[in-house]
């Protein structure tokens, strides 16, 4: 048996800690008679909590397919690990900071719902009265876990994976909690000042987008990067499953933000598809505009932008405009993803003009075309004669980039120089599946011919090549 390192061992000490200390925690039971419960709203708001968790695999198989092969599984990983790490720290103590008893507006009471105490038998959210408070708890589990995932693409090919945890962790807890504090507890200060954001284009995107940037500039440029190599997608089918997954998960996501089954939750999925859609074909085709040749990533990262547009404003405007968000967004986005490569930014799958780009239009175009009409608990926006609602949202949407960005930055230079986050250049130029896991992504044998000889080569499973097709080539080959 090999030398136990003591930091090496940390995160499994700290989880046999959690899971004693589990132990001492009463039971209560689930349902109790502080709420009129509906069946309807409690079955639709678990198949969107499913739902959303379902986004969590999407963007592991979204982000998979984009890196480098070598790459595959260290990325896939660190978004599905999210799923362990926030589902254990947010039943601690995640959830109390986001929406337990409001210290002075800015977060929660870590006692209110330590280790959900209370949440079992506790009446229902002030703003969700006809569903269980677990369940609430639970649906905004699924936000926590699936924000810090989205920092992955930023700084893939270079992460260490156990600096990776902590940053879930820190993340969570020191820019998340506080967000979701902030925007949808309603004792947050950006709460009451009148700050709408549906299902979390501030707390969700922006957040992340802010976090993956601070990441790229703490951890710095990869080697091709520097040497300017083009990386190949490893699978671009994987790309193409994870956007469907993502978009299909979405409607959990926003629709399921009315948290009920009503008709604000038709009007949100509506939206939800029809700025994708519409988001989708406006990057396809302005690609086409800039004398390219449509392509299957283009479309897909326009739809994830235009997801991220609409999230904020999902259950604030009308489905017409979604059309104008989703498209205005992936022009914007497009042309920062350009400019973004021109630069010395290494954000590897562009989060950062993809996230919170997408997620600043989605906040602004809330401020602009939010209708009372749509959400009688909304706001008026400037399309509508309220120009007093489109600058709350701009002084809102600033003071989150503002903390979440330096925050983050703080959190990977404490990070870096705790345990260093980036892997050495030999680990970078073996690739991380094999330097951090051990493992590789699946590999086929291509048979050639070399020098008169017949060897094998291992290529990727997702060659284009079948083993048949491989086989009448080298025959080929061998009869000339």
């Amino acid at each position: 048996m090999k030398k136990i390192n003591l930091s090496n061992s940390a995160p499994f000490i700290i989880l046999i800690i959690v899971a004693v200390l589990a132990l001492f925690v009463p039971s209560f039971a689930t349902f109790n008679d502080l709420g009129k419960y509906n069946s309807a709203d409690i079955a639709w708001i678990l198949v969107a909590t499913a739902l959303v968790f379902l986004m969590t695999p999407g963007l592991a198989f979204f982000y998979g397919g984009m890196v480098h092969r070598k790459n595959v599984l260290s990325t896939m990983i660190k978004s599905f690990v999210a799923a362990g790490v926030v589902s254990v720290l947010w039943i601690t103590v995640g959830y109390s900071l986001a929406f337990g008893d409001s210290i002075g507006g800015f977060i929660g009471n870590p006692f209110t719902h330590l280790f959900f105490k209370g949440v079992s038998a506790g009446a229902p959210w002030s703003l969700a009265p006809t569903i269980p408070l677990m369940l609430f708890a639970l649906f905004q589990l699924m936000f926590a876990i699936i924000t810090p995932s989205l920092v992955v693409g930023a700084v893939a090919e270079r992460t260490r994976f156990s600096s990776y945890l902590l940053f879930i962790v820190m993340f969570s807890l020191f820019v998340y909690a506080p967000i979701a504090h902030w925007t949808w507890n309603p004792k947050g200060f950006l709460f009451k000042m009148g700050i709408l954001d549906f299902a979390g284009g501030t707390v969700v995107h922006i957040s992340a987008g802010c976090a993956a940037l601070a990441g790229a500039l703490v951890l710095k440029r990869r080697k091709v990067h520097r040497e300017h190599k083009e990386i190949p997608p490893a699978n671009i089918p994987y790309v193409l499953i994870g956007t469907g997954l993502l978009w299909f998960g979405w409607f959990g996501f926003n629709a399921g933000s009315a948290l009920a089954a009503n008709s604000l939750a038709v009007s949100a999925f509506a939206t939800t598809n029809t700025a994708a859609a519409a988001a989708g074909l406006s990057w396809m085709f302005f690609d086409i505009l800039k004398g390219k040749k449509p392509s299957v990533l283009g479309f897909c990262i326009g739809a994830v932008v235009g997801l991220v547009a609409i999230t904020p404003a999902a259950g604030f405007v009308a489905i017409p405009q979604s059309i104008f968000i989703g498209v205005v967004a992936a022009i914007i986005s497009n042309v920062a993803v350009y400019y973004r490569s021109k630069s010395k930014l290494d954000d590897t799958l562009d989060v950062f003009p993809c996230h919170v780009i997408g997620g600043i239009v989605g906040m602004i175009m809330t401020g602009i075309f939010a209708s009372k009409t749509i959400n009688a608990t909304g706001n008026n926006g400037l399309f509508y004669g309220n120009p007093e609602f489109f600058f709350t949202q701009l002084k809102g949407l600033g003071i989150v980039v503002a903390y979440s960005f330096s925050a983050s930055y703080g959190i990977f230079k404490f990070i870096n120089w705790v345990m260093p986050m980036r892997v050495s250049e030999a680990d970078e130029e073996m690739g991380l599946d094999a330097s951090q896991h051990d493992e590789k992504y699946l590999q086929g044998t291509l048979l050639v011919k070399q020098e008169g000889s017949i060897i094998e080569q291992e290529v990727g499973l997702d060659s284009s090549l079948t083993r048949e097709m491989q086989s009448t080539l080298l025959e080929n080959e061998l009869h000339s």
